[in-house]
């Protein structure tokens, strides 16, 4: 089987502008195959049809295939692939009875550079004829693409005074075209870059370099170069950018002082203040380390007093004052400064003509505070000092030597008021005794403050701090705790008696104690035994049986203050009989009182007197009550004899009118009045506070006969009236007493100013109306018939 395929080499040749000589395609037999001695293959392989991009011609015929295998329109013929029924469609058809493959759009290699098609050729009836065969057809590139900068703007850094040849930057450029024509063969150069030529380009890499020496960040800081980029080596299409070089700045200025010498003055006795400011200037650029100034002082500062810091702004020195002039001392300080850059200087950077200057600062005098030689000042003194006794001479000095000033002293903070200063000298005393309890005691630390103070004006003070140490005195001797306790009166019982001591010393006059058994009374060793546990406590034990009961020994307490303290004192121990677990048994319990200074003789004897005046007291109470009894029964009989006023409480808020309660109106008669009366004539008058079944009101008490005893008068009321059981508890006990001569409003009332009834007259009650006509009767005058 043979096919033919007529290619339309001629049309192709006219679109590549070749001229191949040829007048008639020539024929191809792609499908046949040559007859061989074994098997049957190909006779060769369709080459790539190439057309070229961007043809206008459209449709324009690539190629014509045809199959021998069938006349002339009993053929079909089809294309498929890329660019017919795959994306990009429709760009390439075939005549399906002629088989002419045609171009029917534009190509653009840049986004298609070639297709691979297939090929087939089916009957009438549909079915294959020839096994289907590739067709692949190459675009060919046009010089279409211009080429493009990557960046619109190239920027690079290089120090001034670079040498030749140090490398700035790269410009790079890409061309779409095919990379394998000179449609992208790129070729870079610069058009401009001003004078003098400084930079170049290499034309194929794009590197830029310096050229030459010269450049100068002081003279051009700034460069700005026009590149170009053309294709086709150069002759072909164009496109600029520009590159933006920036030289950067070394230490090749050395900084200056604006003068050779400067004048400041400063005041004594201050620090931390400025003084003056030394100008400089640098040509380096502005806030870089190339420009920044750094200033040291070389001379006339051996106590390091000043100080020299930048202002970070203005790149000046600022002087200042670190430590406190002395105008006494030095008036007058000659400086040599040094600037320098905080960045190394450059070797090629010329030698400063004014990198030193001299600093000339005088001292101002001024009034200064006195000062305390020693502040604070510690000093000691013992506990309980007596008053008068000397602290400490805290006095101070006036540093101005050259101004006759007389200073003073006083004290600003003394909470306890315990010293005293001597407002001339400084000098400090006690002027009492010191509580130890005293809360401003701080660990044994007293603090008080001194001022001292000259005459000038205004005056200057200063504050000194006084601590005085509070040393610990051996005053107080221990005390035996507790001072009493019991005992098994048979020694192998119990574990003995616990004995421990306190002592308000503090350490080291306290523990550890001593104890031991008083050696005024030797013979406590034959039956007692006393040995030390630890630094603070001993045991008491029985050495052998003794009687049970209350015993009173005497022991000596020591502690190791120096000088020691000792103490004999008593221990009341009570001998019991005791269980077999060392405790006394219920029977010994009144033995146990004895601990307390209770002996049973003692208690015996307190219960008997108890008993014998409850029996006197018996029959007394009978009496007394059949007495009582006695005199109820005649008290209506006599009623008409010892009628009198009474006064009624009004201003109580309790029993109002039926309160009659009344007061012992005695209490308001003239001291000179009662004495007459301290007699009583007949049995005495009976109250009327008092319930009749109660006992008989007291006698009446002697009253004061001048104004000095009256107070002792009153408190005697007082308590007598509290005692008196008789008097309902909401009656109050009211005491009138004697006010004095040359009262214009008389006495508080008439009613008890005679010595007797008979005296009174009670004729007015008669004029007060009905209800005080009873009151008339039976005192007053009988009224006789009208």
């Amino acid at each position: 089987m043979d096919t033919v395929l007529f290619l339309a080499l001629g049309l192709l040749a006219q679109s590549l502008g070749l001229s191949l000589g040829l007048r008639r395609p020539s024929t191809l037999f792609p499908w046949r195959r040559a007859p061989t001695l074994g098997r049957v293959r190909r006779a060769w392989v369709i080459p790539p049809i190439s057309v070229s991009e961007n043809h206008k011609r459209l449709p324009y015929p690539l190629v014509q295939i045809k199959s021998d295998k069938q006349q002339l329109g009993s053929v079909i013929y089809s294309i498929q692939g890329p660019g017919v029924d795959e994306e990009p469609r429709d760009v390439f058809s075939i005549d399906k009875f002629t088989g002419k493959v045609f171009l029917n759009a534009v190509l653009d290699r840049e986004k298609t550079d070639r297709f691979r098609l297939r090929a087939f050729a089916l009957d009438l009836g549909g079915s294959t004829l020839e096994e289907p065969t590739d067709l692949e057809i190459v675009v060919v590139d046009q010089n279409d693409n211009r080429p493009v900068f990557q960046q619109e703007v190239f920027t690079g850094r290089v120090l001034e005074g670079a040498i030749p040849g140090t490398y700035v930057t790269t410009a790079e450029a890409t061309d779409a075209d095919d990379p394998e024509t000179d449609n992208a063969a790129l070729r870079y150069s610069i058009l401009e870059q001003g004078s003098p030529q400084l930079f170049s380009i290499d034309e194929h890499t794009g590197e830029i370099r310096t050229v030459q020496v010269g450049l100068d960040r002081e003279v051009v800081a700034m460069y700005n170069l026009t590149l170009q980029v053309a294709d086709m080596s150069g002759d072909g299409l164009t496109a600029t950018a520009s590159a933006i070089i920036t030289v950067e700045d070394i230490n090749d200025n050395a900084p200056v002082f604006t003068r050779d010498e400067f004048f400041m003055e400063a005041t004594e006795a201050v620090s931390g203040v400025d003084v003056g400011r030394l100008e400089v200037e640098d040509g380096d650029l502005p806030g870089s380390p190339n420009w920044a100034a750094r200033f040291t002082i070389l001379e006339g500062d051996p106590d390091g007093q000043f100080a020299i810091r930048t202002d970070p702004k203005t790149n000046e020195g600022v002087l200042s004052v670190v430590k406190p002039l002395d105008y006494e001392n030095c008036d007058q300080y000659d400086l040599r400064v040094v600037v320098q850059n905080e960045a190394p200087l450059q070797a090629v950077a010329s030698k400063a003509e004014r990198g030193q200057a001299r600093v000339r600062v005088q001292v101002q005098d001024v009034n200064e505070a006195p000062v305390f030689q020693e502040n604070p000042l510690r000093t000691s003194l013992a506990e309980g000092a007596a008053p008068g006794t000397p602290v400490a001479a805290f006095s101070a000095q006036d540093p101005d030597t050259q101004q006759l000033q007389r200073l003073s002293y006083s004290k600003d903070y003394d909470p306890e008021d315990w010293l005293q200063v001597d407002g001339a000298t400084g000098w400090v005393q006690t002027q009492h005794v010191l509580s130890p309890a005293s809360p401003f005691l701080k660990d044994g630390w007293y603090r008080a403050i001194i001022l001292a103070y000259d005459d000038a004006s205004p005056p200057c003070t200063a504050t000194g701090t006084l601590s005085i140490e509070i040393l610990e005195v051996n005053d107080h001797a221990p005390e035996l705790s507790p001072p009493s306790g019991s005992l098994c009166s048979k020694p192998d019982q119990g574990s003995g008696l616990l004995l421990s001591a306190v002592d308000e010393d503090l350490p080291p006059h306290g523990a550890p104690f001593h104890f031991q058994l008083s050696p005024r009374f030797p013979e406590l060793a034959r039956n007692w035994s006393l040995s030390q546990i630890n630094m603070s406590h001993a045991r008491l034990r029985l050495r052998h049986q003794v009687q049970e009961g209350l015993h009173r020994l005497s022991l000596l307490l020591q502690d190791s203050g120096q000088p020691p303290q000792q103490r004999e004192q008593p221990l009341n121990v009570t001998v019991c009989r005791c269980s077999q677990d060392g405790t006394c048994l219920p029977g010994a319990a009144a033995l146990r009182t004895g601990g307390v200074g209770i002996s049973m003789g003692a208690l015996v004897i307190v219960l008997a007197s108890v008993i014998l005046l409850l029996l006197l007291a018996l029959p007394v109470a009978l009496l007394a009550r059949f007495q009582q009894q006695s005199w109820d029964k005649g008290l209506l009989q006599g009623l008409q004899d010892d009628l009198r006023d009474n006064i009624l409480n009004y201003d109580e808020q309790g029993g109002g009118e039926e309160d009659q309660d009344a007061y012992d109106i005695s209490q308001l008669r003239h001291p000179t009045e009662v004495a007459a009366l301290s007699t009583p004539l007949g049995r005495p008058p009976l109250r009327r506070d008092a319930p009749f079944g109660r006992a008989r009101p007291p006698p009446p008490r002697v009253l004061p006969a001048s104004p000095a005893d009256i107070a002792d008068f009153i408190n005697d009321g007082l308590e007598a009236a509290d005692s008196d059981l008789s008097v309902p508890p909401y009656d109050t006990a009211l005491i009138y007493d004697y006010e004095g001569d040359g009262s214009v409003a008389g006495t508080l009332s008439s009613i008890l100013s005679s010595l007797g009834d008979e005296d009174q007259d009670y004729s007015c009650l008669q004029d007060w109306g009905p209800r005080f006509a009873q009151l008339a009767d039976l005192y007053g005058t009988p009224r006789g018939p009208e």
